[in-house]
């Protein structure tokens, strides 16, 4: 069995989100914005079906995913797969001081090769693989009537997405990133699954 479909929506806006710093697996929380948008989420997916929803275990993505789970009146199970990636000394960091302080790193980036991110970090392709096996578990384990609302981050869920559709990482360049509180709609397939939107919200 597997699911019909599965919405990937990204966490609300966070100061962190704001201030254009890289927030990787730092726990930072919604602010004020941010929560305004999962409930503005909550009632746009209202009308979609949902019967499962599985969330990052970050408190950003943690708690849009509750306010979600409140207004649908389902539980919530949380999955540490499903966090960003993990951006190691970069943390906190605007692009212009990465670019300053770690070109090594920085610049190949840039220029579209999937590298580490900082010398600590993760690269996206591997971040975006241990998303998308969580993403094919969960759907797995769905009903085939279902419809599994996954909360999650910026970039390993656009990743996750596209890995998923059969792309590599220079092809997920040419997608933006996810807004706040925008979500994919997907249907999943053997062996590719099928992108039906995109950054909807």
């Amino acid at each position: 069995m597997t699911a019909a479909r599965v919405l990937l929506l990204r966490h609300g806006q966070t100061d962190w989100n704001d201030a254009g710093r890289f927030q990787g697996s730092a726990d930072i929380p919604l602010n004020d914005t941010g929560m305004d948008q999962a409930r503005q989420a909550a009632d746009a997916l209202a009308v979609e079906g949902i019967t499962a929803i599985v969330s990052s275990d970050l408190q950003r993505a943690a708690a849009t995913a509750t306010v979600l789970g409140e207004r649908l009146a389902l539980p919530v199970a949380f999955d540490a797969r499903l966090r960003e990636i993990n951006v190691g000394l970069w943390e906190g960091l605007t692009h212009a001081e990465i670019a300053a302080s770690d070109p090594e790193h920085w610049t190949p980036i840039t220029e579209g090769r999937d590298i580490q991110h900082s010398a600590t970090g993760e690269t996206a392709t591997g971040a975006g693989r241990r998303v998308a096996d969580a993403l094919l578990e969960h759907a797995a384990a769905a009903n085939s009537e279902d419809t599994l609302l996954v909360v999650g981050h910026g970039l390993t869920t656009r990743v996750a997405a596209m890995l998923l559709i059969g792309l590599a990482y220079p092809d997920v360049r040419r997608f933006g990133g996810l807004g706040n509180c925008h979500w994919a709609v997907m249907r999943p397939g053997d062996p590719w699954w099928r992108l039906v939107a995109y950054n909807r919200h």
